[in-house]
């Protein structure tokens, strides 16, 4: 019990001990936020106290920063005065002496045009970038006087033989060759049709001349950009357009090209229009092939990066040129047709086909649209042109109605004259199948030349019938036509038109040949034959042959002498005639001869056999027996030589 109590005393204490610290820990702790209380508020007047220093010492530090970023400023500012100064002073010196600097003053000045704009804070922005305008628009007019100085001192028409030079040596004029009379007095360029088919066009190479240097063409092109950037595009033009154009103008001048109208074609004799057209292909191919193909390099050269305006240069540069070549084939297709016109009417249209990839090349962009349209236009027209003359050649040869006189029977000029115009049709088959292309008929293009050569053949036989009326002597009328159906024969045998119209048209014709000779000698010998039949040579009585009159035959002597007269008489008469009529052809001429020899010779001397001596034994035999049958053969060869050509009766 004792022990309980003593240790609740011990417990009290200890608690009333606790007590006492706590009390002490809590009146230590209010001492300690007394105290840091008090530094709170001497803290918060110390603060209140710095807070002008702090702003100050902020002003300073802003204000010293700002004096930085002014004076950087500044600097860069001065530096674009500085810059500007330079450029100025390069501009105002010009751009004779040094072009490169020139041009990189101008870009100089379009940087600072540039930097003034996008800084508008700077107090005197309005005035500078006024003052810098200006200087830019001076220089850029000064460019444009340099661009336009430049151009013309480089610009200089091609002389011929530099354009000659760049053809395949095919094309290329003769050495020997007579220049023209005209104002260009260049070489003559004229060709044939065969020569341009020497040419393989596939592997021809064409060069084209330099037209400007092309250590000018960096400089002409910076000029050129330059003036583009100042939105000068309409000026560039101009002058490009100006000095270009009369340049190409002057080069084709002085190749022979001459601005002729439809009225100027149309006075011009054949021969001489002839010339003109065969020197135009000769022209075009050079213009296109040379001339402008190299005047597109510049173009593209020049306005490198600019295609619209290259595009739009080179039409303008071209038009007048393109215009006076292709007037002129306007104006032959649209002149008068004549059939003489098909071949170079052909020409033309086949050198319009052959250059059509090289225009739609060289001419491309929306700015040449006209010019290719004007080329493919008169590639129809030409085409359209030929196609009628064609027609109108077949009407011609069968109503051609010309007075020309063959007195002797040989090939009439109209013969020789279509024979020669089908023979040439053959150089064109390739044209032709593209002519006939271009007006589809469904037929095949071979089959239609063949039928268009049958249709005028057989319209020139119809002519030459018309035209074998015209003689009087049966046996001439058949000659006639003997030797032009021969000669057509002949001509086809000997062509590729043997190929198109067939081995049975040659042989139709042949016998056709065969039944006019055929029907020239019963014409002509038939009647002096009867004179050798001994047909009505017997009298019917013997009363009249009697005594020295007669023979034991009953034949009187007076009947045969009056035979033999008529013979000589009628013989002579053909040989006369008939030794001024012409059979040109060597062999058939030959064998018409060797034909009548195999029917005369013999009868004569049959009769001569058989009768002579009734006449030789009388007066004068040589009277009536004047030729031998050596005599008669020896005068046969001289039938059909066209000796002694006057006119004879027929």
């Amino acid at each position: 019990m004792g022990i309980a109590v003593a240790g609740m005393d011990s417990l009290s204490e200890r608690a009333a001990l606790m007590r006492e610290a706590l009390q002490k820990s809590q009146t230590i702790t209010d001492n300690v936020v007394t105290i840091l209380g008090s530094f709170d508020s001497r803290l918060s007047s110390l603060e209140t106290a710095m807070r002008p220093t702090q702003i100050r010492t902020h002003a300073i530090r802003k204000a010293h920063e700002n004096i930085d970023k002014s004076l950087k400023s500044a600097e860069v500012i001065l530096a674009q005065f500085d810059l500007s100064r330079q450029a100025e002073a390069k501009i105002l010196k010009g751009p004779r002496e040094d072009l490169e600097g020139y041009l990189g003053a101008i870009d100089q000045l379009r940087s600072n045009i540039r930097f003034f704009s996008s800084n508008k804070n700077f107090r005197n922005n309005d005035g500078v970038l006024n003052q810098s305008n200006t200087l830019l628009a001076t220089a850029i007019s000064k460019l444009e006087d340099e661009f336009k100085q430049r151009l013309n001192s480089y610009s200089k028409p091609i002389d011929p033989d530099r354009l000659f030079d760049g053809l395949p040596n095919a094309l290329r004029p003769s050495s020997g060759s007579p220049g023209n009379q005209g104002e260009a007095g260049g070489k003559s360029t004229s060709y044939s049709h065969s020569e341009h088919h020497n040419v393989d066009l596939e592997t021809a190479v064409y060069t084209p001349p330099t037209l400007i240097p092309p250590r000018v063409m960096p400089l002409l092109h910076d000029l050129a950009k330059q003036m583009v950037r100042a939105g000068h595009q309409q000026q560039l033009l101009r002058i490009y357009k100006e000095t270009r154009s009369l340049v190409l103008e002057e080069s084709l001048q002085k190749l022979g090209v001459e601005k002729l109208s439809k009225d100027d074609v149309q006075k011009m004799q054949w021969e001489v229009l002839e010339a003109k057209i065969g020197n135009w292909i000769h022209f075009m191919r050079i213009a296109v092939k040379l001339l402008f193909a190299g005047e597109r390099k510049v173009c593209d050269q020049m306005f490198e990066g600019f295609d619209s305006l290259s595009d739009q240069c080179f039409a303008e540069v071209t038009a007048s040129s393109v215009s006076v070549l292709l007037s002129f084939g306007e104006a032959i297709a649209r002149s008068k047709r004549s059939p003489e016109k098909l071949f170079v009417l052909l020409d033309m249209y086949e050198i319009m086909r052959e250059l059509h990839s090289e225009i739609e090349t060289i001419f491309q962009g929306k700015s040449c649209t006209e010019i290719r349209e004007s080329a493919l236009g008169l590639t129809k027209r030409l085409a359209q042109t030929a196609q009628e003359t064609f027609g109108d050649f077949e009407e011609a040869v069968e109503k051609d109605a010309t007075k020309t006189s063959v007195l002797d029977g040989t090939v009439h000029p109209l013969t020789s004259y279509v024979i020669n115009y089908v023979k040439f049709l053959f150089d064109y088959q390739s044209t032709l199948k593209q002519l006939f292309q271009e007006f589809e008929t469904g037929d095949d293009t071979g089959s239609q030349l063949a039928s268009v050569t049958m249709r005028i053949m057989q319209a020139l036989q119809t002519n030459l019938d018309g035209k074998s009326k015209q003689y009087k002597d049966p046996s001439l009328t058949h000659l006639f036509l003997m030797n032009n159906i021969h000669y057509m024969v002949r001509s086809v045998r000997r062509s590729e038109a043997k190929d198109l119209l067939g081995d049975d048209w040659v042989q139709r014709h042949r016998r056709i040949v065969q039944q006019h000779a055929n029907q020239y000698k019963r014409n002509a010998w038939q009647k002096i034959l009867q004179c050798l039949s001994i047909q009505g040579m017997t009298s019917s009585g013997g009363g009249s042959a009697v005594g020295d009159g007669g023979n034991s035959s009953g034949v009187s002597r007076a009947l045969v002498k009056d035979r033999f007269k008529i013979f000589n008489m009628q013989f002579e008469e053909l040989h006369q005639r008939q030794s001024q009529w012409t059979v040109p052809d060597t062999e058939l001429r030959e064998s018409l001869r060797l034909a009548v020899a195999e029917v005369l010779l013999p009868a004569y001397r049959s009769f001569l056999k058989r009768f002579g001596p009734l006449v030789e034994n009388g007066k004068n035999p040589q009277k009536y027996v004047k030729y031998t049958a050596e005599d008669l053969e020896r005068m046969l060869g001289e039938f059909f030589e066209g000796k002694n050509l006057s006119e004879p009766k027929r």
